[in-house]
């Protein structure tokens, strides 16, 4: 009899792969009927990732839309999953142990049946007591080996490490080739390894069409004994995202498997739906060259659910370079010489940071430090000149044991900033924290939610959360629209465009000032967050991004009239998910504060002034 190869449609991970945001609540519900039609779904990734986090910055609640998207498929018998980054939960920097072990019950308690746990740095340490807290909270807990290729990343490392997670109680394995760079003989070898290990373990293929393996890759595992294979639908499947159901299933079917039938009026059902999301509004963050296959990814190995950010954050670089290029009289780059010089620099900074696979929050850290070292160096600085200490937190160990060896460059540099390597078990330096936050949540007046759902949302993404309890984030989300909307349907030269718009966020009216090209919007009132511009010299933004006074609601942030020493941090830029500290340059007292928590503001922005001390 032909052994079964079974279906997953991960329907989360196509957006994120694509682009920056995830379709609305009211968009998944209407499109989950198709899904199930189709027939061809064991099971569908509904959540997990960046999913809670998008869904905030633009203003929905994240908890609403998994429990009403994952309904759907279990009353159709079809299994939930979601993506999980251990000791991080869904954010980018790690959580406190209370707060891991409420995240499951919560899931759990939503709806979701199934937990892919990833660490970025594959360490046990991270993976095995969220392998606990998902089976004690009813979960199905998939330990993830986080796939990439190096001359660390053998086939016995990874057999080792899949060993590890099963005797530590994991009910399933998940392959998670997320840059698509696992070479097809090699994976084979790992399913055979793992399978020999345990006969009836569940493994589950992960991968991303765009490097141009994954076609070969997914019938080299099913040879081998995989059991399920992730699969996206079109238009967003290919390109930084993941092999099309069809093309997998005829290449199954060919092969001598049992795969299950594709109702095709269903399919174009799905395809249509899809379709109308990106014409409604993710299309406008969506770029283009992410429905595109590129070799070039096999290099940097950079992850298809990155390289949808990946895209945006790009173009806003290059516009920030090219304006200080055209100010000091030097030729701009395009936005491909700046690729190609962002993947030369990732193939430079890998190695040297001690081969993290390149899976988040790690892919974002390489990535973002090599954008930082060819932003500065193409202005004439150093190279390492711009590290955060989320980065240098990876390098020093605090997030989990690295693969490779440090570079002794780096070493170097950290001693000389009196910065000491750590072996301890990273979850030791994140005290719990919920306690904290119900306080918090008691003062704002705010509810905890069924489940304590709320509570978990709040823990988990503080900053996002509270603009999203304000009303700021629908306010943004719908002015950045507009502006996309307005740059896409731009009317020809000299024609009028809107220079004011007003929405309306749940009763509360924002009036909202648009700017295009480098113009600025006049102010039309005292500076932002009724702070009045100071004396004193002006503190500028090294990089495009979200401007915080804290990184996290615990921190007293500082205001006008406080005295700051040189190199003190006084607030925080979030860019491309990192929160990079912005210090004081010299002792003095703070003088004006100019942009509000969570205002965007540009690169050479001042954002804060200071009176030099006589």
């Amino acid at each position: 009899m032909a052994r079964e190869v079974k279906f997953s449609l991960v329907f989360r991970d196509m957006w994120q792969s694509a682009g920056k945001y995830q379709p609305r609540v009211d968009q998944l519900v209407a499109i989950a009927p198709s899904i199930i039609k189709m027939g061809c779904f064991d099971r569908v990734e509904t959540n997990g990732g960046g999913f809670e986090q998008v869904n905030l910055m633009y203003g929905e609640n994240p908890n609403t839309a998994v429990r009403e998207w994952t309904k759907p498929f279990h009353e159709a018998g079809i299994q939930t999953h979601m993506l999980d980054r251990a000791l991080n939960g869904l954010r980018m920097s790690p959580c406190s142990k209370d707060l891991r072990q409420l995240f499951y019950k919560v899931k759990k308690a939503q709806g979701t049946d199934i937990t892919r746990i990833f660490c970025g740095l594959n360490d046990p340490r991270n993976v095995i007591p969220s392998i606990k807290y998902a089976k004690e909270a009813g979960m199905i807990a998939q330990a993830s080996l986080c796939i990439t290729y190096s001359p660390v990343h053998t086939v016995e490392y990874y057999v080792g490490l899949a060993k590890q997670f099963i005797e530590a109680g994991a009910d399933e394995i998940c392959l998670k080739d997320m840059a698509g760079i696992g070479r097809p003989v090699s994976l084979g070898k790992i399913v055979k390894g793992i399978k020999e290990l345990k006969k009836d373990i569940v493994i589950q293929y992960h991968s991303h069409a765009g490097p141009g393996f994954s076609m070969a890759s997914i019938l080299e595992v099913c040879q081998n004994g995989c059991d399920y294979i992730d699969t996206a639908v079109s238009p967003l499947s290919w390109g930084t995202g993941h092999a099309d159901i069809i093309a997998v299933q005829e290449m199954l079917k060919d092969a001598g498997f049992k795969v299950k039938e594709i109702n095709m009026e269903a399919y174009m059902e799905v395809r249509s739906g899809v379709q109308a999301m990106l014409d409604d509004f993710l299309g406008y963050y969506c770029p283009k060259q992410n429905r595109l296959d590129n070799s070039l990814l096999v290099k940097p190995g950079l992850p298809g659910g990155m390289m949808g950010s990946l895209m945006t954050d790009l173009e806003e670089n290059l516009a920030t370079l090219n304006k200080w290029k055209a100010k000091n009289n030097q030729p701009e780059l395009t936005t491909d010489q700046l690729l190609v010089k962002l993947f030369d620099e990732v193939a430079y900074v890998w190695p040297k940071v001690g081969f993290p696979p390149l899976v988040t929050p790690f892919s974002q850290y390489v990535k973002n430090l090599a954008l930082m070292n060819v932003m500065q160096m193409e202005k004439g600085k150093e190279r390492w000149s711009m590290f955060p200490d989320q980065i240098w937190d990876m390098v020093l160990g605090k997030s989990g044991k690295l693969p490779g060896e440090v570079d002794q460059e780096l070493k170097d540099l950290a001693a000389a900033q009196g910065r000491e390597f750590v072996t301890a078990d990273p979850q030791g330096n994140y005290p719990d924290c919920l306690d904290e936050f119900r306080a918090k949540m008691a003062q704002n007046g705010w509810e905890l939610g069924p489940d304590d759902e709320e509570l978990f949302e709040y823990a988990m993404h503080p900053a996002q959360y509270e603009t999203y309890k304000s009303g700021k984030a629908k306010a943004d989300f719908l002015a950045d629209l507009e502006k996309r909307k307005a740059a896409a349907n731009a009317p020809a030269a000299g024609a009028a465009q809107p220079s004011v718009i007003t929405v309306n966020v749940g009763g509360q009216v924002y009036k909202l000032d648009i700017a295009y090209g480098d113009a600025v919007p006049a102010a039309t009132s005292a500076p932002a967050g009724g702070v009045p511009a100071g004396e004193g010299e002006g503190i500028a933004a090294p990089i495009s991004g979200k401007f915080y006074l804290t990184k996290e609601p615990s921190e007293q942030p500082h205001k006008v009239g406080d005295a700051v020493k040189k190199g003190e941090t006084i607030c925080y830029i979030e860019a491309m998910k990192i929160n990079n500290a912005i210090a004081a340059e010299f002792d003095g007292v703070i003088s004006a504060i100019l942009p509000s928590n969570g205002d965007t503001v540009e690169e050479d922005d001042i954002i804060v002034k200071v009176v030099r001390n006589a």
